[in-house]
């Protein structure tokens, strides 16, 4: 794994991070007074120098079969032990659900927190992996496992505004279309977030 693609995502994080204005995207769900739960998924970046695509970003379909969010495009991540960080959450959650071994993972940070109308506070973190990294999917927790180019999710362009209806309230999402997946919802609007402070294609 070279360094390249570290460095990068690491400065492009720090001037991101710099910025005092709010990032764009919130779940406009979440009731006032809710208690949320701490999660946190890992933004796992495939370190591809010779790939005409650009470097890659894993990520799951959940199983039709599961109780919570059936059948959606994700980053692998999930609850907050008491005893955890939200780096140490989601390397494990990343473990268990593709196999990632952590010793292969270089994380870079953090991004905004992303409160959502299920009742999560997610702690995105962003990470570097090698490209040839083993997978190993749990078959109990992802269908299938998907690797779109990081900077197609990241244009702007490929995120898409829609409305929807949700408990008697009406809001937009973000959907984003690659190769016949449906990226939407918390993970589209946890992508429109990343965007503001990883400005990837002014670099």
């Amino acid at each position: 794994m070279t360094d390249a693609l570290f460095d990068r995502l690491s400065t492009l994080l720090t001037a991101g991070s710099a910025q005092t204005s709010a990032p764009p995207w919130r779940d406009w769900r979440p009731p006032a007074g809710m208690a949320l739960r701490a999660a946190a998924v890992l933004i796992a970046v495939t370190d591809r120098p010779d790939h005409p695509d650009g470097p890659g970003v894993l990520m799951i379909q959940r199983p039709t079969n599961m109780r919570a969010h059936p059948g959606q495009a994700a980053f692998p991540g999930g609850k907050i032990d008491a005893d955890e960080t939200p780096v140490a959450a989601a390397l494990r959650e990343a473990n268990e659900e593709l196999g990632l071994d952590p010793a292969q993972v270089r994380v870079v940070g953090a991004i905004d927190r992303y409160q959502t109308g299920t009742g999560y506070d997610i702690t995105p973190v962003i990470a570097v992996v090698p490209g040839d990294i083993a997978i190993t999917p749990n078959p109990g927790e992802v269908a299938q496992w998907f690797e779109p180019p990081f900077g197609f999710v990241l244009d702007a362009a490929n995120q898409q505004r829609r409305v929807a209806h949700w408990d008697g309230q009406t809001g937009e999402y973000i959907e984003i279309l690659w190769s016949g997946h449906r990226i939407w919802g918390v993970t589209g609007g946890i992508i429109a977030n990343l965007s503001h402070r990883i400005a990837w294609h002014s670099a």
